[in-house]
């Protein structure tokens, strides 16, 4: 990861620096990114809707850029998708200054409104102090004050730690506030639960390891209260579903979840793996064409963070730990509440693609760079890519699900057939058979 190029206020994105992946890339798409990502900052909400709907363009430009896209795409991208947005609102002094003083910060916690206020409260404390030293003391300190807001990084589908990736990876101290500030907007209702199933996994401390990732789905498919917890009529799966129906069955399976110090890499790799296999082995229910699920593809798209978060020799190694303990939880919680779909590897071993002429991941994932979308899609690609990369070294050591290139070749394939295939791009809540109906059948 290159050192900051930008203020709070100013991107900068530069050719030779690409992200995880490190593809090669010009100065012409840089230069384009950096102008889009700034006109996005300045003249959109995070939200595009009234109902939390979230502003993509950020996750779409630096996802296209990081796997080499031209420039001419990354404008289609930009063009594709602002016309929707929410204008950018103007910040209230008062309000700003009162998130000087957390007693007063409180009230304006999860309501985007605020969204502008908290952008430049952040904007400025990064300024003051520097983004990294923000981060440390607003999200991973560990006190009360910071685990408000670290647990609504995991809000809304994961997308204040999406947002988070972005800023970080490319170190980018704008994007870093945009995600702050998205952060703070988010509700707080699945705080309780994800504190109370950390507090329970800690006071259950053993010296007995935890089970590969893979039996933990696996586990969630077998506990038939988990397992039928979700149901169609469910407005939100995990609210009205698991937690309503299951939350006991829930925190047993994940007070489980425990990553030791010396593994951290391993299980990262791991959790990156299984969360990608989930992803990919969901996406099949004959004899409808395959569609990737909505919800599941969050998780996979969010996994990069974690391999930015481990190299920063400024974040603690508890805090490395206990972010990716998070995220298997709600991995594990999110597959419940799409009604745990099958898990069965076969379906992708034996997968025709539609077009086998592509021959690396890049040829196959560049049919997405003009595809019109709001940016889950390449999102996906780009982080199935690094997901491959980051896989190679743990083959031989841990109980992978994706193992091998040819493999890894048909869920790449995979997941472009299907952003391409007739019907609606994603399919949500896999495992119901109620989700499928509109999905068309595939032909013979």
């Amino acid at each position: 990861m290159a050192p900051a190029t930008g203020t709070p206020y100013q991107v900068r994105i530069t050719s030779q620096d690409t992200g995880l992946w490190k593809v090669r890339q010009t100065e012409e798409a840089a230069q384009k990114t950096s102008e889009l990502l700034q006109k996005d900052n300045e003249e959109h909400h995070v939200f595009f809707n009234n109902e939390g709907f979230h502003n993509h363009i950020p996750h779409h430009l630096l996802a296209l850029f990081g796997t080499g896209a031209p420039a001419t795409a990354i404008q289609k991208a930009y063009d594709d998708n602002a016309g929707y947005q929410r204008p950018a609102l103007s910040p209230h002094e008062r309000v700003i200054q009162d998130l000087e003083t957390w007693d007063h910060a409180r009230k304006y916690l999860g309501k985007e409104q605020y969204y502008p206020d908290f952008l430049r409260f952040f904007q400025k404390e990064i300024e003051r102090k520097g983004w990294e030293n923000v981060l440390n003391e607003y999200l991973f300190k560990g006190d009360d004050i910071a685990d408000e807001l670290f647990a609504r990084l995991f809000a809304g589908f994961l997308h204040p730690l999406i947002q988070l990736m972005y800023g970080m990876e490319w170190a980018q101290p704008v994007i870093v506030a945009e995600a702050l500030a998205q952060t703070s907007v988010h509700d707080g209702r699945l705080n309780p639960f994800l504190l109370e199933a950390e507090k329970q996994a800690r006071e259950e401390a053993s010296d007995e390891d935890m089970p590969s990732i893979l039996s933990l789905y696996e586990a969630v498919r077998a506990d038939k209260t988990l397992a039928t917890a979700a149901r169609n009529e469910d407005a939100n799966k995990i609210r009205d579903g698991v937690l309503a129906r299951g939350r006991d069955a829930a925190l047993a399976l994940l007070r489980r979840v425990r990553v030791r110090a010396d593994e951290l890499d391993a299980r990262t790799a791991e959790m990156f793996n299984a969360s990608a296999f989930v992803a990919a082995v969901g996406a099949f229910h004959p004899p409808k064409v395959p569609k990737v699920d909505f919800f599941l593809m969050h998780h996979v798209n969010a996994s990069p963070i974690f391999l930015t978060i481990n190299a920063q020799p400024w974040i603690s190694t508890e805090t490395k730990v206990r972010i990716l303990e998070w995220k298997i939880r709600l991995d594990l919680i999110q597959y419940a509440a799409r009604a745990c779909p099958p898990l069965d590897p076969e379906p992708i071993k034996s997968y025709k693609p539609k077009d086998p002429s592509g021959k690396t991941p890049l040829d196959v994932i560049s049919r997405l760079y003009f595809l019109h979308d709001d940016g889950h899609a390449i999102k996906l690609a780009r982080a199935l890519g690094i997901c491959q990369q980051v896989s190679k070294k743990y083959e031989d050591q841990r109980p992978l699900p994706i193992k091998g290139d040819d493999y890894w070749m048909k869920i790449f394939h995979l997941v472009v057939d299907a952003s391409e295939a007739p019907g609606q791009r994603w399919v949500r809540t896999a495992g119901l058979e109620e989700a499928w109906k509109d999905i068309p059948d595939a032909k013979l």
